[in-house]
């Protein structure tokens, strides 16, 4: 018995011993309270595969689809999927994707463009005749073709090791027998609500008339039957056959525009990303119709600054990434648009020397300026990320744009259309105004980083206009401070708006009065910091490290 008690007490003392030795123990992270100890995770470290996305189901489906010989390509798509039914007011198969992929074996590093186009008898003139006098929000005139299956399906024709119908197995199986909705993901449901009128979405998403509780379980069985199709029979179901027939059918019920043709001529399109380097870093981001060039312009500029001297999270440092955000933003309001359309000068735009002259314009003790920032991108996202034992990597970002997109679901299919149109512009004079076939302003940036050019973190912040200025707090976070990869995405951040900077709990009030002192308006904007996800390579061990951002319901899994 006395041995028992002692034993008790070494181990008492043993936890008490860990939690004191963590960094920053009374740190909040985001808008949560810290925990007793202080870090809420610890990074995931492990050698043969990782998988980190925002939701632990679509985490294990991934993990399943390595463990069972498919690669990272593989692996995403079948996380992906699992994510359109257990998260559904953030993604959907009716939504759009973008990608990033590194192929070891080929030494290739390719982004896809799986945007959807509009229909090619929209027009601002059209809209008019029917009222409008602002770019449509939701409803069926929001509704662009969706990209997300032809995405899926490029990407495992081009890197992956599996077939559709193996990797959709998770996702049909979850939609079919259910799944027990989390908290955070019944929080986030109970939006649905909004949309009780529209028959089709309520009988889909509000089963008995209300959102589902934490705990209760969740059923889609008309996706799990239309994904049970797209398995059998490719993303010609999804386009061209009875699935495309239903959505069309649809959406001309509701007065949209869609025709056969507009999904029959849909494709994905396989691009080059843009780079920028920082202090021997590359980062590679998507080019336009996505906003990439925000995040490559905001670290050009900043790589002039001593932000390190000037210490994490101070009013100083805060205050240079703020106007480097908003120099980066007049350009995003300028030339994010459809590169079919219009050709925005992204050389000059990324070059090292238009950074020097928009930070000649940044005075380091006073608020510049604001010059807009383009259309209002929606914050309803997921991203993941999947690196695999051969160090395959993809960063995935696929989306709906508005919680639960458009508030439509097309009949019988359990597919949610998104709301993408609402992307567009209705100034004539815009790159960015609606026109028919034309994809629309993209918020959504997968990105990837290379050192001594080989990949060293492959990340994501989800979250609208949050997702460049995430990306690049993140990787500061990383390189100057010497922060994890788990870290580098818990500590507080801000996120600037037109109306205003928000900054989460965790940064202090002598900095807050800092920042009012050089003329920054603070607002408050809770919930509103984005989703992190990340894993990074070990330059000389090659071990996967990941991070899962505590602000959302995900994990990162590896083996």
């Amino acid at each position: 018995m006395l041995k028992t008690r002692w034993l008790a007490v070494i181990l008492t003392f043993a936890v008490i011993m860990i939690s004191t030795m963590t960094v920053d123990s009374q740190q909040p992270v985001g808008d949560r309270p810290a925990l007793t100890g202080g870090r809420t995770r610890a990074a995931v470290r492990a050698m043969n595969g990782m998988v980190a996305t925002s939701q632990p189901l679509a985490s294990a489906a991934g993990l399943r689809i390595l463990q069972q010989g498919g690669n990272a390509i593989d692996a995403a798509v079948a996380a992906a999927a699992v994510l359109c039914v257990v998260e559904p007011m953030m993604v959907s198969a009716g939504g759009d994707l973008f990608a990033i992929v590194w192929h070891a074996g080929k030494k290739e590093l390719k982004a896809l463009n799986a945007s959807g186009r509009s229909p090619r008898a929209i027009n601002i003139d059209e809209l008019r005749k029917r009222g409008f006098t602002q770019t449509p929000p939701d409803g069926i005139q929001a509704v662009t073709v969706p990209g997300a299956v032809d995405g899926w399906a490029k990407l495992l024709d081009r890197y992956g090791t599996m077939k559709l119908d193996q990797v959709l197995q998770p996702a049909i199986e979850y939609a079919g027998k259910g799944f027990p909705v989390t908290d955070v993901i019944a929080h986030d449901w109970k939006v649905a609500l909004e949309h009780k009128n529209n028959p089709d979405f309520a009988r889909t998403f509000l089963p008995g008339g209300r959102p589902p509780l934490p705990g209760e379980m969740a059923f889609n069985r008309n996706l799990a039957e239309t994904f049970r199709k797209i398995a059998a029979h490719g993303p010609d179901a999804f386009y061209r056959g009875e699935i495309a027939q239903k959505i069309v059918a649809f959406a001309r019920s509701q007065g949209g525009f869609h025709t056969d043709q507009d999904f029959a001529e849909h494709r994905s399109d396989w691009i080059d990303p843009l780079s920028a380097t920082y202090k021997g870093y590359t980062l590679y981001e998507l080019p336009p119709n996505t906003q990439g060039l925000v995040a490559l312009e905001m670290l050009n500029i900043l790589e002039g600054f001593d932000l390190k001297s000037l210490g994490h999270n101070t009013a100083g440092y805060l205050h240079l990434l703020v106007e480097a955000k908003k120099q980066a933003f007049i350009d995003r309001a300028r030339h994010i648009a459809d590169p079919a359309f219009y050709k925005a000068p992204l050389d000059r735009l990324i070059s090292k020397e238009y950074a020097a002259e928009m930070r000649r314009r940044i005075d380091s003790e006073k608020v510049g300026e604001a010059a807009g920032s383009g259309p209002n991108g929606g914050e309803d996202t997921v991203y993941l990320t999947v690196v695999d034992k051969d160090r395959n990597a993809i960063s995935l970002i696929q989306s709906i744009f508005s919680n639960f997109g458009s508030g439509l679901v097309a009949g019988d299919t359990g597919i949610l259309l998104h709301n993408r149109g609402a992307g567009f512009s209705f100034d004539p004079a815009s790159p960015n105004r609606i026109e028919g076939g034309k994809r629309p302003f993209h918020t959504l940036v997968p990105a990837m980083v290379f050192r001594e050019g080989r990949p060293w973190l492959s990340f994501g912040v989800m979250g609208g206009d949050m997702q460049a200025q995430g990306h690049v707090q993140v990787l500061l976070n990383l390189i100057e401070f010497g922060m994890d990869v788990q870290r580098a995405g818990e500590v507080p951040r801000f996120r600037h708006f037109e109306r205003g900077l928000a900054l989460e709990s965790g940064i202090g009030q002598d900095v807050r009065k800092a920042l009012e002192a050089r003329g920054h308006k603070l607002v408050n904007s809770p919930g509103m910091f984005g989703g992190y996800q990340a894993i990074m390579i070990d330059p000389v061990t090659g071990a996967l490290f990941a991070g899962s951002d505590p602000r959302k319901d995900g994990a990162a899994i590896g083996w």
